[in-house]
C-alpha cells in the first residue's frame, strides 16, 4: 500500500491486505489517547513487517443508537481521515455502523470481519473500547482469544494530561466552555472545522470587515464567541494558510439567527464563495455580546484583531497534521 487506502464494506477481498495490523476505534478527534493506540499500531506493524490501519466506525454507534439526540462530533468522517492519514497509517477500515453490524456478536465480529475478512495479524486498541452486541467485546476477550487465533492485541492505557484522562468528552466539554488552549493540549495540535464558504448579508463590508461566512454541523457545541484562527485554502501543495479573527454565533447585534461561523481573514481580498476552507482554532479571545451601536462593535472587532493577531503571532504555522485520501 503505497497511499492512505480507504477500505470499506463494499471493498472487495482482494483488494484487502492480509496481515494487517489494525489501530481500533470510533477515534473521535484522533486526539493523544487515540494517537497512543495508533502508534501502538505502527510499531507492531513495523516489528512484524506488516501495514498498519485504523478501524473505525460511520456513523458514530451513537448516532445510530440515539438518531434524535444532539451528538457534537469533534471530527466528522472526512476530517478523521484526513488526520489519519498524516499518523503514518497506510489506510483505514470505515465499516458501516447499521442494524446489522449493532447485531453482530462480539465473537462474530472477531472470527468474520476480524479474522475472515481482513485477516489482521494484530490489534491495538484502548482500555475502554467495547465492541458487538450490547458491547460484551472488551480488551480483555480480545487478550483471552489472542493465542488461539494466533494474533497480537495490546491495549493501550489512558492517556493523562496533569491526571486527568485524555477523552473526546473531554474535549468537547473543553470546546464548549471556549477553552481553546486545553483542547489543543488534548487533540495534539488545533482543533478544526471544514465548511463551504456561503453568501451573508454582506453586512462585514459596511463595517469594513468583509467575512468568509460557513455553516457548521448543528450539533456543533463549541462556544458562541470570537477566536483567533488560522484557515487554510486549498489542499497538498497549494494550500495556503491564513491568519484571522472569527465569530461563532448568532449576531446578537443585528438579528440574533442561526448560528453561523463567520470568519475575517487579514491582509487578504480575493473571493472564497464556494470554497472549502479548513478553519483551525488557535485561541479564544471573548463571549459575543450585544452592543449599543454599530461603532462600538466596530471599536470592539478592532481589539478583537490586535488580540487575535498577537495570539496568532505567538503559535506561528499551528495548525492540525491532515493528510490527503486516496
Amino acid at each position: 500500500m503505497s497511499a492512505f487506502t480507504v477500505i470499506r464494506d463494499t471493498t472487495p477481498s482482494s483488494a484487502i491486505p492480509r496481515g494487517a495490523v489494525v489501530a481500533m476505534g470510533n477515534f473521535d478527534g484522533v486526539h493523544l489517547g487515540h494517537r497512543a493506540v495508533i502508534n501502538a499500531a505502527l510499531e507492531m506493524g513495523r516489528a512484524h513487517g506488516r501495514p498498519a490501519l485504523a478501524l473505525t466506525f460511520e456513523p458514530h454507534p451513537r448516532r445510530f443508537f440515539s438518531p434524535n439526540t444532539p451528538q457534537f462530533r469533534l471530527t466528522d468522517e472526512t476530517a478523521k481521515l484526513r488526520l489519519l492519514a498524516a499518523t503514518g497509517l497506510a489506510g483505514a477500515v470505515v465499516m458501516s455502523f447499521d442494524k446489522a453490524r449493532a447485531q453482530t456478536s462480539a465473537q462474530d465480529f472477531i472470527h468474520h470481519d476480524l479474522i475472515e475478512r481482513l485477516g489482521v495479524s494484530g490489534i491495538a486498541v484502548g482500555y475502554d473500547f467495547h465492541f458487538g452486541k450490547g458491547r460484551v467485546g472488551s480488551p480483555s476477550l480480545l487478550v483471552n482469544e489472542a493465542p488461539r487465533l494466533g494474533i497480537e492485541v495490546d491495549v493501550q492505557a489512558h492517556v493523562d494530561i496533569e491526571e486527568r484522562p485524555v477523552s473526546s468528552t473531554a474535549i468537547r466539554d473543553a470546546l464548549a466552555e471556549g477553552h481553546i488552549d486545553e483542547a489543543t493540549t488534548m487533540l495534539g495540535g488545533p482543533w478544526f472545522v471544514t465548511s463551504e464558504v456561503i453568501h451573508g448579508d454582506k453586512r462585514g463590508r459596511d463595517l469594513g470587515y468583509p467575512t468568509a461566512n460557513m455553516r457548521l454541523d448543528r450539533d456543533c457545541g463549541l462556544r458562541h464567541g470570537i477566536y483567533a484562527v488560522r484557515v487554510a485554502r486549498g489542499r497538498g501543495a497549494n494550500r495556503v494558510l491564513i491568519d484571522g479573527v472569527a465569530n461563532f454565533g448568532r449576531r446578537p447585534t443585528f438579528d440574533n439567527g442561526a448560528a453561523l461561523l463567520e470568519v475575517y481573514l487579514f491582509d487578504f481580498k480575493d473571493s472564497l464563495y464556494g470554497e472549502q476552507l479548513d478553519v483551525a482554532f488557535i485561541g479564544f479571545i471573548r463571549e459575543e455580546a450585544k452592543f449599543s451601536s454599530v461603532e462600538a462593535l466596530i471599536r470592539q472587532m478592532d481589539d478583537d484583531s490586535a488580540k487575535a493577531r498577537a495570539q496568532l503571532a505567538a503559535q506561528p504555522g499551528a495548525f492540525p497534521a491532515l493528510g490527503e485520501i486516496e
